[in-house]
């Protein structure tokens, strides 16, 4: 039997929550792994030391086509930008900027440095309130906020690329990422973060006073917003499974669901917290946010038939299990 390739890849926002694990699984899997991160929300210990690191940002060129050219990059898998919701709606040019115009020109820069692979962190932003769950990839995208449109844009624009360009995609549309690494190498460290388990897990450490739930009288099971979570480890995987198709088959590009087609409410994703951890998770009930969608969950028949891709933590207590654990083990590092 002869060994798997082994690939050069660029990862851009490598510091982050999801860009760390997606490295872990590139170094795990035996591929060279150069990452870019200016750091503003990423951290430089997420980082192994076999990644070869460079503090920078996607939006200089020079900077970008050296690290290719230095590290004969074959395949890039962007994940810089900005991901809070609220937020792109406060301040839509910043969304703008940084996930789509520095994604033109870290594209752009790709392709004149002769990149042929290219694995895009999208999300499930990028459909808005959807007319039926769970959503296909083929239903319109009506993205409700700056966030899911500078996705959608991006989407968009590595389309037109391919099809003028010798290179291919995949853009993975992001559902609910929670969870953390097994081995607790890397999990999500964000101060302040708003992903729910992270926000659920703090509350019950006694890191946050409570959890506000955003409405309970949705048209769902017990009134609370349903969504689909996907382990972080598991995403990571598609990751791979991602870059392996788009070598095989230098023609074809993909856009695909990266989720479990399982929805949890807001206030299950609560009890089982409170299940794994014995501890209540003190919360209370405030307004709905405008533009949050009653259900959104995916149909994920694709990625599952066109990646060589087996999720393993499927259980939302096993996503809460290693989130609390490496809530527990930041809590030592902090100590120390």
């Amino acid at each position: 039997m002869g060994t798997a390739p082994r690939y050069n890849v660029l990862v851009t926002g490598g510091g982050g929550y999801i860009g760390s694990h997606v490295v872990l699984a590139l170094l795990d899997a035996g591929h060279r792994v150069a990452v870019i991160d200016n750091l503003a929300t990423g951290f430089r210990w997420a980082i192994p030391p076999e990644a070869r690191f460079w503090a920078g940002d996607i939006a200089d060129r020079n900077l970008v086509a050296h690290i290719i050219q230095e590290h004969e990059i074959e395949a890039i898998m962007h994940f810089a930008g900005s991901v809070v919701v609220p937020e792109s709606v406060l301040d839509p040019l910043k969304y703008y900027r940084n996930n789509t115009i520095n994604s033109a020109s870290l594209l752009e820069c790709a392709i004149g440095s002769g990149v042929r692979h290219f694995i895009f962190s999208s999300s499930a932003a990028v459909y808005g309130i959807p007319d039926r769950n769970p959503v296909t990839e083929d239903i319109a995208a009506r993205p409700v906020n700056p966030y899911g449109a500078s996705k959608l844009m991006t989407e968009m624009m590595l389309a037109d690329a391919a099809a003028a360009h010798d290179v291919n995609f995949c853009a993975l549309r992001y559902f609910n990422v929670a969870g953390a690494d097994p081995g607790c190498r890397a999990g999500q460290s964000t101060v302040g973060a708003t992903h729910l388990m992270k926000v659920a897990i703090e509350a019950a450490c006694g890191k946050r006073p409570e959890l506000v739930v955003f409405g309970n009288d949705y048209n769902t099971p017990d009134g609370t917003g349903v969504r689909d979570y996907i382990h972080v480890t598991d995403l990571a995987s598609a990751h791979l499974a991602a870059l392996h198709a788009l070598v095989a088959d230098p023609k074809s590009s993909s856009i695909l669901n990266c989720g479990y087609g399982r929805g949890y409410s807001v206030l299950e994703v609560i009890e089982a917290v409170e299940r794994v951890t014995g501890v209540r998770v003190p919360h209370r009930i405030a307004a709905r946010r405008l533009g949050d969608p009653p259900a959104l969950v995916a149909d994920n028949g694709r990625i599952l038939s066109r990646l060589d891709w087996k999720p393993q933590f499927t259980e939302i207590e096993t996503m809460v299990a290693h989130a609390m654990a490496w809530e527990r083990s930041q809590a030592r590092r902090n100590q120390t």
